[in-house]
């Protein structure tokens, strides 16, 4: 589990809507499962039937209101595993699940959380492992990913914000602390979200989430 103090144990505040209690389920579909089918050696045979093309990401509230003048992040960069990405900022759609870019290649960042600046809470970036008729994207390496590590984050204006990898960890999906993903208040924090773990060919589904939780590097 993620270290105390990163993602507390505290529940998000300033919500206005139930939390939700569905866990992020699906980072691809049609041809998912190709991302950890390359990293490993074990062929498959199974036939992959289509999986949802939405993915959910659930959010601990869908009818939150973004912060006044935010400002966005519009770049990740993790030169550690050649992560090199533009960021879009996201919503929440119909399902009340946290809005990804279909392109694996970016990144969605939860506009309803903090922000590019923020002094607490955990702003948080996702994208898909893998999509129909895209390349593998590159989140698909944040497994690689290890403590020590550097991000930095390019917004709006162009400044840089570099954090220090904390954790990198697996979650099954149902599993996920959401509450404490999507926290506002607290520590400081970037949090970043993939699929993950075993494919399985049944659901045409990644059966883990992996999160990556990095700390704001003093000026």
């Amino acid at each position: 589990m993620p270290r105390a103090g990163v993602i507390g144990t505290r529940a998000a505040g300033l919500m206005v809507a139930a939390v939700l209690a569905a866990s992020l389920v699906a980072c691809g579909s049609p041809g998912a499962g190709v991302a950890e089918s390359a990293a490993t050696s074990s062929p498959t045979t199974t036939p992959r039937p289509a999986a949802t093309p939405a993915v959910d990401v659930p959010v601990t509230s869908a009818a939150v209101v973004p912060a006044e003048s935010s400002v966005a992040p519009t770049r990740l960069e993790i030169d550690a595993i050649g992560v090199h990405m533009p960021v879009a900022p996201v919503g929440v759609d119909d399902s009340s699940q946290m809005e990804l870019p279909e392109d694996p290649a970016v990144a969605g960042w939860y506009r309803f959380g903090p922000d590019a600046v923020s002094t607490e809470g955990h702003m948080v970036l996702s994208a898909h492992v893998d999509a129909p008729a895209y390349p593998i994207g590159p989140l698909a390496r944040l497994r690689d990913l290890t403590p020590g590590g550097e991000v930095v984050v390019v917004d709006e204006h162009g400044a840089t914000r570099a954090y220090r990898v904390e954790s990198v960890e697996y979650h099954e999906k149902a599993q996920l602390p959401t509450d404490e993903i999507f926290r506002r208040d607290g520590a400081s924090a970037l949090v970043i979200i993939t699929c993950g773990g075993p494919f399985d060919s049944a659901t045409g589904r990644y059966r883990d989430n992996v999160v990556a939780v990095a700390l704001p590097i003093p000026d």
